[in-house]
């Protein structure tokens, strides 16, 4: 069943009309439950759910009229029923599975609907893999609205992409059934700056009546801020403060507050909330990043209500947060996110709301996961050959293409190094004295060496930098072909033929990510599709993202989730330092600026 062909409300009014009346019997009742209304913010012991065609028909103390003898009856046995939850904002690649594996490991948590961003195939297939990502989203048995990606590349003139996203792709991604709305608009000084190519895309989107998606990752809240606001983006998660929650807000747009496998931005913003007392209704939870080992082993919307109510916010609020003022955000209010007459019948049995355990879900009407098993089939869309072939690299790689030279005559150089953040996005810009041998610059200490390699043209170039904050010890190389939003590959290492190994076995595998310690392979993980995402069942996925995280762990690195910090280092859109194909960016003024300072 597809969004497609799920009855719509008017087709399907007859039949609740009959079953809220007593005329005709429910396809299931769920009886005796705690009614969770988002609407009013109530609990309500005592009701029942009455169900016909998917959807809701009444919500009633009693419905034991529309009970006949083919009635699927729940007893709820005095637990919690609070709606299916909606993650307001998330990219399915970053779990390394295609959307039909990210769904079957997110059911079990209680998520019936995902507001999805696929950006990151769009960098490396364009349009075409849109449409393949779109269309497995909509063969799947829970809600996957597709927002059209916005900015490939992210940042033009920044980094090269293997496609390009055009104003003409947006308009035609409009009219595909899916569809709910623009992307994350990332290019945030383009839209200051009145860009004629994201004005266009904005424009089309606002004219299909769509949602355009935000993305202002800086902390400039004065003029360039009332720029984006005024060119149209509805919304933003990249806030990591309570002013900029607040900002955000006051301006009319909806503040989406983040938790994901490396974003830890919930607790730092929903004091605009619990303390400052701001009306929730314009705030949203999301998890915009999470890779498989923590949506199998913690969770997905479940653990970021439970972690806001763990932050101090009232578990109803929490919930409206996760539920209702998503789909309202999103046009959807009369069709999602809560538990009323005509919605589509997403519904979860919890026998407590602040520790939230997913006792039994049921979407479209269905029981789709019991006590944390997904019951139903998540159909796998056919993907092609060439989605399965994007790794180009020109040539195999020796350790000479991870040389960084220094000038001549230079014993120690100055370098502008990457400053890794744990459980934040953005980067510090500092700068190291590092030493020189044999001409070379050598990463020493807390100092690693990072590499971008090209790898959608096959032009066989490198870019070479460093990085900081990792702590890897011993000689090691880390290379993974996630790599935002440009998705070439990034190597980080300590010693060049660790990272020429990696590298090539990357190409080799159709890339993943594979960590080596002294020529050896300590974890791999495939990802054969665009480099990104495994058809592979969740589980098996998430035991060789284990593998791999704890690889990182035996090189040295304690950081949290240290992998989403290394899958971002080319994210060319979030402050302040990051590497791309064309050289080292200054984010905070989109600049290319040398990795080594010039001699005095």
């Amino acid at each position: 069943m597809t969004h497609a062909s799920f009855p719509s409300w008017p087709d399907s009014a007859a039949e609740l009309i009959a079953v809220a009346t007593h005329r005709r019997p429910a396809d299931m009742v769920i009886k005796g439950g705690k009614w969770v209304n988002v609407h009013s913010r109530e609990v309500l012991d005592g009701y029942d759910i009455a169900i016909v065609a998917g959807r809701i028909a009444c919500v009633v103390p009693d419905a034991s009229a529309q009970i006949g003898p083919e009635t699927q009856v729940i007893e709820a046995g005095g637990r919690y029923m609070i709606p299916g939850l909606c993650d307001g904002h998330m990219h399915i690649e970053s779990g390394m599975l295609t959307p039909a594996e990210f769904a079957r490991a997110v059911i079990p948590h209680g998520t019936t609907s995902m507001f999805t961003d696929p950006h990151e195939i769009a960098n490396v297939l364009g349009l075409e893999g849109v449409r393949m990502m779109h269309d497995e989203a909509l063969m799947q048995p829970v809600n996957i609205f597709t927002q059209m990606p916005s900015c490939a590349p992210s940042a033009p003139g920044m980094e090269t992409t293997g496609f390009e996203i055009t104003a003409e792709d947006v308009a035609e991604a409009m009219t595909w059934p899916g569809i709910i709305g623009l992307g994350e608009m990332m290019n945030f000084p383009g839209v200051s700056n009145a860009d004629p190519k994201m004005l266009a895309e904005i424009a089309a989107t606002q004219r299909a009546g769509k949602i355009v998606g935000g993305h202002y990752a800086s902390p400039d809240l004065g003029p360039a801020f009332a720029g984006y606001v005024a060119g149209g983006p509805a919304d933003d998660h990249e806030g990591t403060c309570e002013a900029d929650a607040v900002a955000r807000v006051r301006q009319g747009m909806r503040a989406m507050l983040r938790l994901g496998s490396a974003w830890y931005d919930v607790e730092s913003q929903i004091t605009a909330i619990t303390e400052k007392g701001l009306d929730p209704r314009s705030f949203i939870l999301c998890t915009d990043d999470c890779h498989s080992g923590t949506l199998v082993n913690e969770g997905h919307m479940n653990r970021v209500v439970r972690h806001a109510i763990a932050c101090g916010c009232d578990p109803l609020i929490a919930l409206q947060m996760a539920t209702i003022n998503t789909a309202t955000h999103f046009g959807l209010e009369r069709e999602i996110g809560s538990l009323t007459p005509g919605r589509r019948a997403d519904v979860i049995l919890t026998s407590d709301l602040a520790t939230l355990p997913i006792e039994v879900v049921i979407a479209r009407g269905k029981v789709v996961a019991q006590n944390g098993t997904c019951l139903v089939d998540c159909p796998h869309y056919d993907w092609p050959v060439q989605a399965r072939q994007t790794v180009h690299m020109g040539k195999t790689l020796t350790a000479g293409d991870f040389v960084i030279d220094a000038p001549r005559g230079a014993n120690a150089v100055t370098a502008n190094v990457i400053g890794v953040v744990e459980n934040q996005a953005p980067t510090k810009a500092l700068k190291f004295e590092l030493p020189v041998t044999e001409g070379r610059v050598q990463a020493t200490g807390e100092v690693a060496q990072i590499a971008l390699v090209e790898r959608h043209r096959a032009t066989g170039h490198v870019t070479n930098a460093f990085v900081s904050g990792f702590g890897y010890e011993g000689p090691m190389a880390m290379a993974s072909t996630v790599a935002h939003d440009s998705h070439h590959m990034i190597v980080v290492g300590t010693d060049a033929d660790n990272m020429a190994l990696a590298a090539n076995r990357l190409g080799e595998v159709g890339g993943g990510i594979v960590i080596y310690r002294d020529g050896q392979e300590l974890a791999l993980v495939e990802l054969p599709i665009a480099g990104l995402m495994s058809d592979s069942p969740a589980a098996e996925v998430a035991a060789k993202a284990d593998a791999m995280m704890q690889a990182m762990r035996t090189c040295g690195c304690t950081l949290n989730n240290a992998y989403m910090q290394h899958s971002l280092l080319a994210l060319v859109v979030i402050p302040e330092l990051r590497i791309s194909d064309l050289g080292l960016v200054d984010v905070r003024t989109f600049e290319f600026i040398p990795v080594i300072e010039p001699l005095a």
